[in-house]
Formats: C-alpha cells, structure tokens, sequence
C-alpha cells in the first residue's frame, strides 16, 4: 500500500466511488474501468508498478481501500470539482 500523497482529480475520485457502488461516481470508459479493476485486485508488489502510470488512481483506490473516511474524502473531491 502506498502512502503518498498524490493529488486525487474529481473525474478520477468518482470513476473509483462509481466502481466501488458509492454515491457521487460516474462510469468511467472502458480501459479505464480495467485499470482500476487491476489496480483494485492487484497484490502490493503489481500495484507499485501500476503506481508508476496510474498514480492518481492508485491513490483513490488505496483511499477507498484503506482509509476509514476514504468514501467522504473522495466524495468531497467530487463535490469541490463539480462546484469550480
């Protein structure tokens, strides 16, 4: 599991809420779908190298995964995009 702290974009916060069936997501396009699928189902060792090109992803599924607020840290990412 990652630790970083790599900013999260709203787009990206609510293709990982909508596949995880929490409120304030939207699908995201196919490829996209399977890289957070991967990225979901990966051990920490194939995660770390999905890092690599997906960081921000990784970061609001570590989030979901992880995080006791997770759910309400992206859904407020979501609400503070839509607002700007």
């Amino acid at each position: 599991m990652s630790t970083s702290s790599t900013s999260i974009p709203a787009d990206v916060a609510a293709h990982v809420l909508f596949h995880y069936g929490r409120e304030g997501g939207y699908q995201a396009g196919g490829f996209t779908e399977l890289i957070i699928s991967a990225i979901d189902r990966a051990d920490p060792a194939n995660k770390a190298k999905l890092e690599l090109g997906f960081p921000e992803y990784v970061a609001a599924v570590n989030a979901i995964q992880y995080s006791p607020n997770g759910i309400e840290h992206l859904q407020s990412i979501v609400r503070v995009g839509a607002a700007a």
